[in-house]
């Protein structure tokens, strides 16, 4: 029996990536547990036989002990867009990207699970302009000062049916006359949830890996315009998009934070300040290639 562990399981990317794992290894002996603590937004896995879904509250340390025993490995995937204001980062960045890595590194240590694989952000940096980008770094190092077997992935923005991004454009253009947008110019390399998943599942079995830090772009880089105008387009519903100037885009963010689920933040501005894209020389690990944006959104983007 290999368990898995994956921490974020239950989510947009840890669903694709559960649900490549299952796939390959389908005729083998092993199981996931996917800790939630919203069981019923993980019912779509439950269909799959190898997945075990469990209450629990990964941030509470002797919960987190409890589901570590016995497992092969750890799959950590939790991250937040919306984490507040402060410095070096806001109380929700802290707990989501700092404070739990350190807790899975102590847990694992003393459990004995060796291999973790950490989903981080592009361009995570302790000195990025934003709290999301330097928590991100914070949450690397906890994990990396652990000494584990561990892999590190760095996607840029991640498409595919049921992302927050593409989709969130076009459910918008549906009501929206025009898009007044912040960071109109910021640079992005999206990348498909699938070759994502695929990174990851491939890494988990191969031990070259180990060690490993992986930059994950798409083929192509769009400026945030761009894309916003294309899944407005795909949608149905073309719209016009206006850049705003920078001390209107500050206050339209500031006054959005006090919104539900609100599209932007401060913070969101300060991460586009920094483009996320990859090298020139970036590829894929293990000789993948990238799909191609155009291939995929509109297959889910069409109203």
């Amino acid at each position: 029996m290999s368990g898995i562990l994956v921490i974020g399981g239950t989510g947009f990317l840890g669903s694709a990536i559960v649900c490549e794992l299952a796939r390959r290894t389908a005729s083998a002996d092993f199981c996931f547990t996917l800790p939630t603590r919203r069981r019923e937004r993980a019912k779509h896995l439950l269909v799959l036989p190898t997945a075990r879904v469990v209450d629990a509250d990964v941030h509470d340390p002797a919960t987190l002990a409890r589901l570590m025993a016995g497992q092969d490995a750890v799959i950590s995937l939790v991250g937040i867009l919306k984490g507040g204001e402060g410095e070096p980062y806001g109380r929700g960045f802290a707990r989501a990207h700092v404070e739990l890595p350190q807790k899975i590194a102590a847990a694992a240590k003393v459990a004995g699970v060796r291999r973790v694989l950490h989903v981080s952000a592009l361009k995570a940096a302790t000195d990025a302009p934003s709290g999301y980008l330097r928590s991100k770094a914070a949450g690397e190092a906890a994990l990396m000062a652990a000494g584990l077997d561990l892999t590190i992935f760095r996607p840029s923005v991640i498409f595919g049916p049921g992302d927050s991004f593409l989709t969130l454009f076009a459910r918008m253009a549906k009501i929206a006359p025009f898009f007044p947008l912040a960071g109109a110019e910021a640079r992005f390399q999206p990348i498909w949830v699938e070759d994502v998943a695929a990174a990851v599942a491939d890494s988990l079995f191969r031990s070259e890996s180990i060690g490993a830090t992986y930059d994950l772009c798409g083929p192509t880089q769009y400026s945030l315009r761009e894309l916003v105008s294309y899944a407005s387009a795909i949608s149905g519903h073309p719209r016009a998009v206006i850049g705003l100037p920078q001390a209107i885009a500050w206050l339209q963010a500031w006054a959005m934070e006090f919104i539900p689920n609100g599209p932007m933040t401060r913070d969101n501005i300060r991460s586009m300040r920094v483009a996320s894209v990859c090298d020139a020389a970036c590829a894929l690990p293990f000789g993948r290639s990238a799909t191609a944006l155009e291939l995929v959104a509109p297959t889910y983007l069409h109203s």
